[in-house]
Formats: structure tokens, C-alpha cells, sequence
């Protein structure tokens, strides 16, 4: 929060809303310093009791007043000028429905070495398209923590599936995937903004085995439950997809071994082994 509060942007061309999804920790206590240290910025507290993080985004949406959304995860800062970058965007863009911007991870430990560009994607959400603006293309969609919409948007094509995104401790995701297939199907467009960057704080504990294994399984249980409520002919066409990520898989993790960096190219074996599990719901 402190990071949009001191940004250059007029303060009274935004709010913050923030959702406590049932936190159990002192999330209370410091938005009421937050309110305390910057008493000019319109700022709305909500508790959202029904637990996942779709219901809260839907929870931000309802509360809101302004006509463009920004959605960012408390585990992120934002790059200088973010707001006005964004706002600069969709005034001289009325014809984009969305957009999003690089997220650059920042970990709190030392990396582990069989992480690559590819697992960076996946642990931090590493995301750099380049410092142009241009639309996503071929299935790229903006990161969910770092996300900007025009609130007519959900009026048109609906919330935040509930039945997806992480509730509590599980790990289950898509629910941006399934929002941006949505408006993909609608034709609308959505473009990346090198300006509207983030910093994603990554802690220790993600870059744990058993994490990876967690996520990299309920990454496939998200998209087995994404698709078979779009159709059987949606999943049948993701279990294709997945054949086919297994292909480029299994040269990346020969390339990587051939470059001496073979746990690399392990962890890429791992990780569509128990992204095809959660797809196959084994």
C-alpha cells in the first residue's frame, strides 16, 4: 500500500480498497497505521468471510467506485509512476478492456540452482514481455497480481470463477485464466505495459520441494477443473496441450543437461509430471 500511496499520481483520482480474506494475522492492525500515516488517501477496509481468493477480488470489485480496476497481491510493491502509466494507457486506449505489466521477483533467500527462466515463471511469476506496449498474444494473459480492468468488464462477462483461485492454504489457481479465456472468446483485447511493473517478494518457504510439488500438482488439478466446466471437448483439447508441453519438456531438459545444468532440466521433467497428474485427477 505504501508503494501507491507515495506514488506522483493525484491522490484524488484513486482509492485503495483492501479485502481481508480471514487472515489471521495482523493485517488489521496495519491498515489502521496505513490509515494513520496517510490520512489523505481515500482508503476502504473490508473482511470478505467467504474463504478464497476469487470471493475477495469479487468482494474489491463490488466495493469499488472507479471505472478502472487494478488488482494487486499484498507480496508486491509497485514500480514508480505505476498509476499514472495505467491511467495515461486506458484514456488513450478506449479500446482495450485490460492490461498488465512485468513482474519481477525478488527472493528472500538464495535461488535455487535448479531453478530456470521457465520454473521462475511458475515459483516467482516472472513475467517480461519487453519495453514496448503491445497486446498479449498466443495465450499470454497479464499476471493476477498484477492486473488492471475497466469495471464494465465484469458487468459484461461475469466475477471471478469461486470455484477456482487459492482458498486458505490450497494451492488451486486458473481463475485469471478462466476470466481472460473469457474475454478472449468476447474479442477483447488486453495489452502489456512495461511501465505497470511489480516487485514480487518471494519468501523461503516457496522454494521449498514440497511447495513445488504442491503447486506444480494443483496447477494441473486447476486446469482439470477449469476445462471439464467449459466442456469435455475443452479438456480433451488440454490434455492434447499437455502432450505437447511434454515434447518441448523433454528437449529443454536434454538442452539444459547437454549446457551442464541438469537439475534444471530435471525440475522441468518434475513439473509436467505432476501438472499431468493434477490434469489426469490421479
Amino acid at each position: 500500500m505504501k508503494s501507491i500511496a507515495e506514488q506522483t499520481y493525484p491522490h484524488l483520482n484513486y482509492e485503495i480498497v483492501l479485502v481481508n480474506n480471514n487472515s489471521t494475522d495482523d493485517t488489521e492492525a496495519i491498515c489502521n497505521k496505513f490509515q494513520a500515516d496517510y490520512p489523505h488517501i481515500k482508503f476502504h477496509y473490508f473482511i470478505e468471510y467467504n474463504q478464497g481468493l476469487s470471493y475477495a477480488r469479487n468482494r474489491g470489485v463490488k466495493e469499488s467506485k472507479g471505472d478502472i480496476l487494478i488488482f494487486v497481491d499484498d507480496d508486491a510493491t509497485v514500480f514508480d509512476n505505476y498509476l499514472s502509466a495505467i491511467d495515461s494507457f486506458f484514456e488513450t486506449h478506449p479500446e482495450v478492456s485490460a492490461c498488465g505489466g512485468p513482474i519481477v521477483p525478488v527472493y528472500e533467500a538464495d535461488k535455487p540452482k535448479w531453478l530456470s527462466h521457465y520454473t521462475e515463471q511458475l515459483i516467482g511469476g516472472a513475467l517480461y514481455e519487453g519495453d514496448k506496449n503491445k497486446p498479449f498474444r498466443n495465450g499470454k494473459y497479464p499476471g493476477g497480481g498484477n492486473s488492471a480492468f475497466r469495471k464494465e468488464i465484469f458487468k459484461k462477462y461475469g466475477l471471478f470463477n469461486v470455484e477456482l483461485g487459492r482458498k486458505g492454504r490450497g494451492l488451486i489457481g486458473a481463475e485469471e485464466k478462466d476470466l481472460y479465456d473469457r474475454l478472449t472468446k468476447g474479442k477483447e483485447t488486453f495489452y502489456y505495459l512495461p511501465q505497470m511493473g511489480i516487485h514480487h517478494y518471494i519468501p523461503e518457504k516457496k522454494l521449498t520441494i514440497q511447495h513445488f510439488k504442491d503447486l506444480t500438482y494443483s496447477i494441473g488439478k486447476s486446469e482439470h477443473i477449469r476445462t471439464k466446466a467449459v466442456s469435455p471437448v475443452a479438456y480433451r483439447k488440454r490434455i492434447l496441450s499437455e502432450l505437447k508441453k511434454w515434447a518441448g519438456s523433454i528437449v529443454l531438459c536434454v538442452a539444459y543437461t547437454i549446457s551442464l545444468f541438469p537439475s534444471k532440466g530435471w525440475k522441468l521433467i518434475q513439473f509436467r509430471w505432476y501438472v499431468s497428474k493434477g490434469l489426469l485427477g490421479k
